[in-house]
């Protein structure tokens, strides 16, 4: 399946991202530095011409401020869509890492995410991924999340999986994909 050309911003750091605490659905404002990561997402894109794109974000407020910084300036009108929320994390809601229990694996940080009690878990997030991406009938740029903006990436770059380690969300750049090619922008 052929998809349209996308922008994908995650938010900028949080108060809870800097305690290394799980977000999932909840908000946590951002901090100075996510501040200046969103800042540094809109000098990125404001070197790219977006005409004929469309912005969309998640209605998580830390998203929307970052979309504020970063996206508003350069394109004005911001829609949300509940499908670029992040991962549910159920019961680890607000836990902060260090006292999650241990996980094995070669990515205990994704793993996590899937073995949160009464979390949501990646096989409903991928579903929900899906059904957000086979919406898109043009170019977009998306506000989102580090294991959303994981998962969207994913299916558009290495559909039979999560990717790599190495496919993080990142805070402070933008990920260019188009025609399943992906491009860290910094």
């Amino acid at each position: 399946m052929s998809h349209p050309e996308l922008y994908i911003l995650r938010h900028g750091q949080t108060v809870w991202n800097a305690e290394d605490r799980m977000q999932g659905w909840d908000n946590s404002p951002l901090t100075p530095r996510g501040e200046r990561d969103a800042a540094r997402q809109g000098e990125i894109l404001r070197e790219i011409d977006l005409t004929g794109f469309r912005a969309l974000c998640s209605p998580s407020g830390r998203a929307i401020q970052t979309a504020g910084i970063a996206v508003a300036p350069v394109m004005g009108m911001i829609e949300t869509d509940m499908r670029l929320r992040e991962i549910g994390v159920g019961d680890w809601t607000g836990v902060a890492r260090a006292d999650l229990p241990p996980v094995d694996g070669p990515d205990g940080y994704l793993a996590h995410y899937e073995s949160a009690p009464n979390g949501e878990g990646h096989a409903k997030l991928r579903l929900r991924c899906e059904a957000f991406l086979a919406d898109r009938t043009g170019p977009t740029v998306l506000i989102t999340h580090g294991i959303t903006s994981r998962m969207i990436r994913t299916i558009l770059t290495n559909p039979a999986g999560m990717g790599p380690a190495d496919v993080q969300g990142g805070q402070g750049c933008v990920y260019h994909v188009k025609n399943g090619e992906q491009t860290l922008l910094r």
